[in-house]
């Protein structure tokens, strides 16, 4: 039985009754009346934020953080390696500034799942569990919006520039535990995040009277009828007249605030944007940040896709790591590079490489991650773990872990039916300072 201070797990409840007279309909009554029975408060940890920059398509690792360079050329593939400011640790020749802050980085080249589909490994990557037909399940920025709540008025969980894919979203839980999603790309010249600025013609004063009519409204409503999405509703437009309220919560969202210098420095294109908007929000109070970037499904002409993408990429993401190191944030902030799969060990006919679910690489980097570091290994073409293999479920409970959240609390999803956060994963504590 899980039981902490006080506080009775929910095995606690179904088993109390035997002495204390609370029945296993008592608690489910209570369940009813007050939501989820927590076993335990969750308390923020070392990363009070999270940045998952996703790479959509299947990112490879050959040609990124684990290359080859004394595999067969069909293996290696068309790409070289260079030193990074880490002895012995390598990287892609086209990750020359991210070399530099490999110091300050947890390269994982043993990162294993068993979906080569798209979508399936898109799953397991943002909810840390295996799809199944019977239940959706909640992302991990669902789950933290869950434990934790808003901070400083803001959203606890933003999309960068959208939620990217359905797996981003609350599975089971309720849809006020969804992400903020800007609606624009902070890449483009002109851009606002919608719904963030009052109509014309509305003042703060006009503004608050339309809240307490609508509040008014709602009170009615809700007298008449409880439902999960009049409770979202609402959840949702409270947020939002915090946000339109309140100058600092706007001002985060607010791109154009940045010096050129700063802008310049992380590159004035869609990698740069996006990331420096994404310290932007953590630095002013936002939980969990998920940033995708670009397209890595390339089946052909790899060398071409990567020489296209990586250098924007490279730019943004070792000016993030810099920039949150030099303003105290980078010990408070987890940064997580991540896609859905690698790439096939060898070379394919059109110079690309295929789906590979066996082994690839994520990065960490901050919020308590020890750097300078090479967890696991694949073996020499790539192909599979070598040493320590590294699940999505382990992988995903680590952040939890740092985040102050233990991922084997169970939640209660349709039914009644409680769900481990994460199952059956470990703290991979190799992987922390």
């Amino acid at each position: 039985m899980k039981c902490f201070g006080n506080r009775l797990g929910r095995r606690g409840f179904l088993t109390v009754g035997a002495v204390g007279g609370f029945t296993l309909a008592d608690f489910f009554r209570v369940k009813a009346a007050h939501g989820d029975i927590k076993d335990y408060e969750s308390k923020e940890g070392p990363a009070k934020s999270v940045i998952f920059i996703f790479m959509p398509g299947g990112m490879a690792h050959q040609e990124t953080f684990d290359p080859k360079p004394y595999a067969p050329v069909e293996y290696r593939g068309p790409l070289n390696s260079i030193e990074t400011n880490v002895t012995g640790i390598r990287v892609g020749e086209l990750l020359g500034r991210t070399a530099k802050v490999a110091d300050k980085l947890a390269i994982c080249r043993s990162m294993t799942h068993g979906e080569a589909a798209h979508e399936r490994g898109t799953h397991n990557m943002f909810t840390g569990y295996r799809p199944s037909p019977a239940l959706k399940y909640p992302s991990m920025g669902s789950i933290v919006t869950h434990e934790f709540g808003p901070r400083n008025n803001l959203p606890p969980y933003v999309c960068i520039p959208n939620q990217p894919n359905e797996f981003a979203g609350t599975g089971y839980l309720s849809s006020s535990f969804a992400a903020f999603s800007l609606g624009a790309d902070p890449a483009n010249g002109n851009f606002k995040v919608r719904d963030l600025n009052l109509p014309g013609g509305v003042d703060f004063t006009r503004f608050e009277k339309r809240r307490q009519m609508l509040d008014v409204v709602n009170d009615h409503f809700r007298a008449k009828e409880e439902s999960d999405s009049l409770d979202a509703l609402d959840s949702f437009y409270q947020r939002a007249y915090s946000m339109i309220s309140s100058e600092k919560a706007r001002l985060a969202f607010d791109i154009n605030k940045e010096p050129d210098a700063i802008r310049d420095r992380y590159g004035r294109n869609t990698a740069g944007a996006r990331m420096l908007l994404a310290r932007r929000l953590v630095e002013s109070g936002v939980r969990f940040v998920t940033l995708t970037y670009g397209g890595w499904d390339m089946h052909d002409n790899i060398a071409g896709g990567m020489k296209n993408q990586l250098p924007a990429f490279d730019q943004g993401f070792s000016t993030l790591i810099q920039d949150l190191e030099e303003r105290g944030l980078l010990d408070s902030t987890m940064v997580c590079i991540a896609s859905e799969f690698g790439r096939t060990p060898k070379i394919n006919g059109t110079a690309g490489r295929d789906h590979w679910p066996k082994v690839f690489s994520v990065v960490m980097a901050g919020g308590g991650v020890k750097g300078g570091q090479v967890y696991g290994s694949s073996n020499a073409t790539a192909s599979e773990p070598e040493e320590d293999p590294l699940t999505v479920e382990d992988w995903a409970t680590t952040i939890y872990h740092q985040m102050g959240i233990v991922a084997d609390k169970e939640l209660m999803a349709p039914g009644d039916r409680p769900i481990e956060i994460v199952d059956g994963g470990e703290v991979r504590d190799e992987l922390l300072a």
